[in-house]
């Protein structure tokens, strides 16, 4: 009778022990050793939610020579920076007159210089570059700069047809929703011989008035004949010069085709 208890014990604690084994033989799983050269976690960079297209504080609107209003998404939730600058001057009509001063068919149209040949800009500091991963499509708003990166400050340019070499380049910060057709509109040359202008700028949040064409200006009164010694009666007719190309400065804000 002990022979048989000692049996069934002895195969109880050979069941258990069979029973826990592997358990017993598990181990905590070895953390895997990074490559040579290669670091063991990457970082990444959330993106932020894109900001709204329907909040007016994120809508800029060009009204421009060429015949109605551009709308313009602005973006600062990747190039915050630049967004609050063109707002700010917005805010102080800096904009208000200025000219298209650099457009290339199929390319981009420039504006935003105050001195009109691509070499000024606004009394406020240098943007820092802001590049992001929105595209140069057609119709993507971005700051124009020279050579410097950090050297954005009023010029911007809009996009005709896509140019994605400039992507990570320029600080993209907008994109046109509405009135694409009076951007296509605008008169091209480097300089342009009779420039397209922003009317105004404003910001959509500040209520701004509905879109008014430019008035026409009336051509001055011509006079009366004028008639010179030896010649016959001329007219009195105003010559208007026409605009030389500047050699480019340091100063001036234009991307390449490239």
């Amino acid at each position: 009778m002990r022979s048989m208890t000692r049996m069934f014990a002895l195969a109880g604690a050979l069941m258990a022990t069979v029973m826990a084994g592997p358990a017993l033989a598990q181990k905590a799983p070895e953390k895997a050793k990074p490559l040579n050269n290669v670091k063991a976690e990457t970082v990444v960079t959330p993106r932020l939610p894109p900001a709204s297209a329907t909040d007016p504080q994120n809508l800029l609107y060009l009204d421009l020579s060429t015949g109605g209003r551009v709308v313009i998404w602005l973006r600062p939730d990747v190039a915050p920076l630049m967004v609050d600058r063109i707002k700010t001057l917005t805010r102080q009509h800096f904009y208000d007159g200025l000219v298209f001063h650099r457009v290339i068919d199929g390319f981009m149209a420039q504006g935003g210089d105050p001195k009109g040949d691509g070499t000024g800009g606004s009394a406020l500091p240098d943007v820092k570059a802001e590049f992001n991963y929105l595209p140069h499509v057609r119709g993507a708003v971005a700051a124009a700069r020279s050579d410097k990166e950090d050297s954005a400050n009023s010029q911007f340019f809009i996009v005709f047809q896509p140019r994605l070499s400039l992507d990570k380049k320029y600080s993209v910060f907008g994109r046109v929703l509405e009135g694409m057709q009076y951007v296509d509109a605008i008169e091209r040359g480097e300089p342009p011989a009779n420039p397209s202008r922003i009317l105004h700028a404003y910001v959509a949040a500040d209520s701004p008035p509905a879109y008014a064409a430019a008035p026409v200006t009336p051509p001055a009164a011509l006079g009366p004949p004028i008639k010179l010694p030896g010649t016959s009666t001329v007219s009195k007719t105003p010559v208007r010069p026409k605009l030389a190309p500047k050699a480019p400065t340091a100063k001036s804000a234009a991307p390449t085709k490239n």
